[in-house]
């Protein structure tokens, strides 16, 4: 994997996040510097985060299943993209308005399982995983710090073409691997 598909899935898997942080900005009164730094580094630190914890359990078992890899790569990201979409449709829209380390936590949690899911295919695939994890969170914390001022600014109207966007690109970069895998 080279550093423009990771990028690519680093924005992919940074939707989430970033919808859910415009979402949180909307409900933000007076926004401040320290929102934006505390939804980047709680978002960001957990997309980085579980893809790490991913690759580890993958590598574990990389071994008894290197012969249908690019089917797990392609089914996982699918499946993300997928939801995302569906996500992306949904009507529900609410977010606490709290930055509480609960709230943030639960949060941080629920945007970046698809990347733990994304950490296993990397058991698969020749990537530099510390790089990997690194720009995804780089990437992840710079989306969900703007994510919080658009949100602020603008409202609900780029939640869901984020995670549409989002969704579509990891279903993409699944069909890349698939197709690399069995015909290059």
């Amino acid at each position: 994997m080279g550093i423009t598909e990771l990028i690519i899935l680093a924005v992919g898997l940074s939707m989430d996040a970033f919808a859910v942080s415009i979402c949180k900005g909307l409900s933000v009164d007076k926004l401040e510097v320290k929102h934006m730094c505390l939804a980047g580094i709680w978002f960001g630190g957990f997309q980085a985060l579980m893809p790490l914890i991913g690759f580890l359990l993958g590598s574990t078992f990389a071994s008894y299943v290197q012969k249908f890899d690019h089917w797990i790569a392609l089914i996982l990201l699918a499946f993300i993209g997928f939801n995302m979409v569906r996500e992306s449709f949904s009507d529900d829209d609410s977010v606490e308005d709290s930055f509480s380390v609960k709230t943030m936590f639960l949060m941080a949690v629920a945007t970046s399982i698809d990347a733990l899911a994304v950490g296993v295919t990397f058991a698969f695939l020749k990537v530099n995983v510390i790089f990997a994890v690194i720009t995804i969170g780089i990437i992840t914390f710079l989306f969900s710090a703007a994510g919080i001022k658009i949100g602020n600014v603008f409202g609900l109207r780029f939640k869901s073409k984020a995670e549409l966007a989002g969704g579509m690109i990891l279903i993409l970069l699944g069909i890349k691997i698939f197709a690399e895998h069995m015909f290059g």
